[in-house]
């Protein structure tokens, strides 16, 4: 058998059904044609496999005499021992399990191509393992704590060992079950360990396999970042992933980063008993956050003893006798702070070096990150990205939507946006902090005339039943259109509280729209209600369920 070729055509003409099977009769009717489909007539694509000797132009013509245009965006020599999966997904984790799922249910074969652990960072080292930890600590503070929120009673002893290997037994009980047990029930998803290395002619090698898909999802994820501070990068300091396998706890620990990560953890290992001392270089924790909702964050977090700065500059980290010591600036003040551990939660950066991205020419941004379009296309129309890797809306959830979408646009080029100026964004603290939509900073910078609803939390009756008040409901509005620009909650459920306002922010509701909505009496998500009429009454002088 001679060698083979495919060649993604791009069509022009096609306005329904019956265009892209007169495009593919016509494909067909070529002499030397193995295969022919075209994915939908609004792909705007035809796939063809030919035998040696058909070349493009008897394709183009072919094309051209059924009534359409139709021009060779991409060729490929199909080697003999080449494997061909329509989609190559390149990283395990939940927006490649995503991505691989969604080309199996268009009706396509995929491989999955995973370095290391199956799973990614969500449920190995990130979101599973963190939540678990919060969870066990929140159980233990409030054994620890009266009803009454700051006055503490005794408390059993807190096992941190045993702790620690219940995290870690979830840990492997969801990665089997959630990524392991799932791939099994998709056949048409090949998993293939191993690192992938991209070619300049579009094929990938793993580990001496060559592979020539015809189109790659890159979702290899994002890895802890850390500024270049002197000193730091010797200390041998703990990384958001390290830290949460500590065996034993350390007495005190500085944390360098006040944003979610860093903030959920500092809280853990507080109420835990270690004496903690939060470094933050902006001017608020959990920068981006609405300014009252951070304060009063931050305001709570010290009631439990945490340290709090902020403004501070590191400008040195060394380690002396088993102690860390970070020296830096606080305006114009020098300070110097020492203790036991140091963790760095500064961030996260776009793990994509080392695998021929650059070859493939796809163009990345200056942290790294894979710059995509509107429709998660990279500079190479061959590779489409989605996740972490892209450098922005850094959560599970995101990265699983964006996966998705980027697989229909790949496939079957159907055109669908990445959009998600209404997601809900979380900080687990306790009390959680749950934002969508702009803040009144944001809504002012970009012109809009806005009113703003501030609800304490002790207006509302269920936080009053369950005798904890803690936190604010926060609502910004256009006061022209009267649609709702933002939703800022602090509360501890505010997790679950977001969601009404991520769906009238989809949806484009007005203030109104929610002010006419019934909410069910003595639960959380009522101070959204309450809120809303705090735009022009006074919640103070209403009683129970009056609207």
């Amino acid at each position: 058998m001679g060698q083979k070729t495919e060649f993604d055509l791009k069509i022009k003409g096609m306005t329904c059904d019956s265009c892209a099977l007169h495009v593919t009769e016509a494909l067909k009717s070529v002499s030397g044609v193995s295969r022919a489909e075209v994915p939908g007539w609004k792909s705007g694509q035809a796939i063809v496999v030919t035998e040696e000797g058909t070349g493009n132009t008897e394709l183009v013509n072919a094309v051209r005499d059924a009534g359409y245009k139709a021009t060779v965006e991409k060729r490929i020599d199909i080697r003999s021992n080449d494997r061909r999966p329509d989609l190559m997904v390149i990283g395990g984790g939940s927006a490649g399990f995503a991505a691989a799922i969604k080309a199996v249910e268009l009706g396509f074969k995929a491989a999955l191509v995973e370095g290391s652990t199956m799973g990614g960072t969500c449920v190995n080292i990130g979101c599973v393992p963190s939540k678990t930890l919060i969870r066990s600590l929140e159980q233990y503070h409030q054994a620890g704590n009266s009803p009454f929120r700051g006055v503490r009673t005794a408390s059993k002893h807190l096992d941190w060992s045993e702790v620690v290997t219940q995290k870690d037994e979830l840990v492997a009980d969801l990665r089997k079950a959630k990524y392991e047990d799932v791939l099994a029930a998709y056949p048409d998803v090949e998993y293939v360990s191993g690192f992938a290395q991209l070619k300049a002619d579009g094929s990938v090698e793993i580990e001496g396999q060559m592979y020539s898909p015809r189109k790659i999802l890159i979702a290899t994820g994002a890895k802890p970042w850390a500024p270049l501070i002197p000193g730091l990068k010797e200390s041998a300091y703990l990384t958001s992933t390290t830290a949460m396998d500590l065996k034993k706890l350390p007495k005190s620990m500085i944390l360098l980063g006040a944003n979610a990560v860093g903030l959920e953890l500092a809280q853990v290992f507080a109420r835990a008993g270690v004496e903690i001392t939060v470094l933050e270089m902006m001017p608020q924790i959990a920068p981006g956050t609405d300014a009252e909702i951070s304060s009063a964050l931050q305001g709570y977090l010290e009631q439990e003893g945490l340290h709090i700065i902020t403004g501070f500059k590191t400008t040195e980290v060394s380690r002396q006798r088993g102690q860390y010591i970070l020296r830096g600036r606080q305006g114009e003040k020098d300070t110097v702070f020492q203790a036991e551990q140091l963790l760095v939660a500064t961030g996260r950066r776009p793990a994509t070096s080392g695998f021929g991205l650059e070859e493939a020419g796809v163009e990345l941004g200056s942290r790294g990150e894979i710059l995509v379009n509107e429709v998660m296309q990279t500079s190479n129309p061959n590779i489409y990205a989605a996740g972490d890797v892209i450098g922005r809306d850094q959560f599970v959830y995101i990265a699983a939507y964006g996966a998705g979408l980027a697989v229909e646009n790949a496939l079957n080029g159907t055109g669908r946006v990445y959009e998600t100026e209404y997601i809900p964004r979380v900080i687990f603290s306790d009390p959680q902090v749950a934002t969508a939509g702009l803040t009144e900073e944001q809504a002012r910078e970009q012109g809009y005339d806005t009113a703003v609803s501030v609800l304490p939390m002790e207006h509302v009756p269920r936080a009053l039943a369950a005798r904890d008040t803690r936190g604010l409901v926060k609502l910004v509005a256009d006061r022209k259109t009267d649609l709702l620009l933002g939703a800022h909650i602090l509360a501890p459920l505010a997790g679950e509280m977001i969601q009404v306002a991520v769906l009238a922010l989809r949806f484009g509701l007005k203030v109104s729209d929610l002010r006419e909505t019934i909410f069910p009496y003595l639960t959380d998500v009522e101070a959204v209600k309450l809120a809303v009429l705090s735009f022009d009454k006074d919640v103070s002088k209403l009683s129970c369920c009056a609207g």
